[in-house]
């Protein structure tokens, strides 16, 4: 009986524990500086500062971000789960006026997101934190009511 509670144990720690690191090893929590240098992006989608600062409260994340684009002041955000869901934005500036994001965690340092705007996909993009957590790279593809596509790539230095 004993050997039995022993294995149980066992498989409860080694299930439950990897969960509990991964949720405290979120690699995109912190502030982080758009780095103007090494992004690109399409005619028209330009900043001319970008800071963004990410929190966590449970599995809720909160992504928040101001800065000046080229229209003016900049400032938007949403709270999130990685659960492939839909969540709002408020404020003004999100890339390709989304006003809905899902985001899905694929591994420790890459994440996936859908952005729509009024319930159309509007563009997606590809989060990835490198290994020693100073850069996260965001690569996004857009197609716009005309059916052009456009990429930019996003590099954001940790603050």
């Amino acid at each position: 009986m004993n050997r039995r509670r022993l294995i149980l144990a066992l498989a409860v720690l080694s299930f439950g524990i990897p969960s509990l690191l991964l949720a405290e090893t979120n690699a995109v929590i912190g502030s982080w500086k758009l780095n103007l240098e090494k992004s690109k992006f399409p005619a028209g989608m330009t900043y001319k500062s970008l800071t963004r600062t990410v929190s966590a409260d449970g599995d809720k994340i909160t992504y928040s971000f101001e800065g000046e684009g080229t229209d003016g002041a900049v400032k938007y955000g949403f709270t999130a789960k990685y659960d492939g869901k839909d969540y709002g934005v408020t404020g003004n500036g999100m890339a390709y006026g989304a006003d809905h994001i899902a985001i899905k965690r694929v591994s420790a340092h890459k994440y996936m997101a859908t952005l729509k705007k009024d319930g159309k996909v509007v563009a997606t993009s590809t989060a990835i934190v490198s290994a020693d957590g100073k850069t996260t790279t965001l690569e996004s593809k857009s197609t716009d009511a005309k059916g052009n596509g456009s990429d930019s790539t996003s590099v954001y230095d940790k603050q």
